[in-house]
């Protein structure tokens, strides 16, 4: 793939007023989703659920692409047909996870490293002949008292440019994704400061390994204040912080900024994602979209519970939380309507 045609699907991702759908968790992550809700943690029960989601009547209206686990890839319908095959058939760009999960970071206790650069050329080749045009990688950067060390984010920064590298050579569109975390008592401000400092150090990384950041995507945390924190700021509030941090640490040449939800509810997602686009859409030089796991699946979730008699108001509930978002990137999400379509 040219560095064109990278640019070009980068853009593609983050067009209009679509966004990505995290589809990626691992199956570990799968299982305690599914257990909370009784639903068995099966090979089966994964492919059933991972099916309503890809064949969702209109997911395509309002979502670009989907990242896939490696497992989900190469997985198929009832009927035979790959999962790519019908993403794509849906206008929606297949994407794969890469990264092999956060391990501790020896010497720093507490704090984790991403790992899975050795083989990923050989993996991201597969990948690409699969019919995936973009990946992601994410790098966990835990804030705590005296966390999180230098060394903790110039190691994340370095595999997260590594990696990227890696794909554009490979055709691939990076996302990169560094996550500070919500876990903790923290507040907005040092969220902020934690958010700025690692971003300084990716971009840098970037750089170093000569990435093309026209063909690249962002997917970091909003600013936000511990789950633990005493003081929740407001939605606009929020907002502001977080555009005002990557105002000052993320190059113009980046065409878009696709948000995780990071444990965020369904609504304050797409509500922080509105309150970004409404109030500060028109001066950024990128595109605030989303890239949302559970924020977008967790409903429809909740009203699967495993048992086929309810695909229909499953893929309706997903669908919906997708369009809320959709709606969040033009600025035009309004919580108090926000309640599934009937029937």
């Amino acid at each position: 793939m040219t560095a064109q045609a990278l640019v070009d699907t980068a853009r593609a991702l983050v067009a209009g007023d679509k966004g990505l759908l995290a589809m990626d968790e691992s199956n570990a992550t799968c299982h305690k989703r599914f257990a909370k809700l009784g639903i068995p943690q099966t090979e089966d029960a994964r492919r059933d659920w991972r099916e309503l989601i890809v064949t969702a009547p209109n997911l395509g209206a309002c979502i670009s692409g989907a990242i896939l686990f490696d497992e989900t890839i190469r997985q198929r319908t009832s009927t035979g047909a790959s999962f790519v095959s019908v993403l794509s058939g849906a206008g929606i760009v297949p994407g794969i996870k890469v990264d092999t999960g956060a391990k501790p970071l020896a010497g720093h206790p507490g704090e984790t490293v991403t790992e899975g650069l050795d083989g990923l050329r050989e993996r991201l080749a597969e990948y690409a002949g699969m019919g995936a045009r973009f990946a992601k990688w994410r790098g966990v950067i835990t804030p705590g008292p005296g966390l999180p060390s230098r060394a903790c984010i110039e190691v994340n920064a370095h595999a997260l440019a590594r990696y990227a590298a890696l794909c554009q050579e490979a055709g691939l569109v990076p996302i990169v994704e560094p996550e500070v975390l919500m876990e903790g008592d923290h507040s907005l401000a040092r969220c902020a400061e934690i958010t700025a400092e690692t971003l300084h150090a990716v971009f840098a990384q970037l750089r170093l390994q000569g990435v093309l950041l026209e063909g690249m995507l962002l997917k970091p945390n909003m600013v936000l204040p511990g789950q633990a924190c005493p003081i929740q700021e407001s939605v606009d509030e929020v907002a502001d912080a977080t555009v005002t941090c990557l105002l000052r640490v993320v190059p113009a040449a980046v065409p878009g900024i696709a948000f995780l939800s990071g444990g965020q509810s369904a609504q304050l997602a797409s509500a922080r994602l509105n309150a970004m686009n409404a109030r500060s859409g028109a001066r950024v030089p990128w595109a605030l979209a989303f890239s949302y796991s559970r924020a977008v699946q967790q409903p429809a979730l909740d009203a699967w519970k495993g048992d086929a008699a309810n695909a229909a108001s499953v893929q309706k509930a997903l669908v919906h939380r997708a369009r809320c978002n959709q709606a969040a990137r033009r600025g035009a999400y309004d919580g108090l309507a926000d309640a599934p379509e009937p029937g």
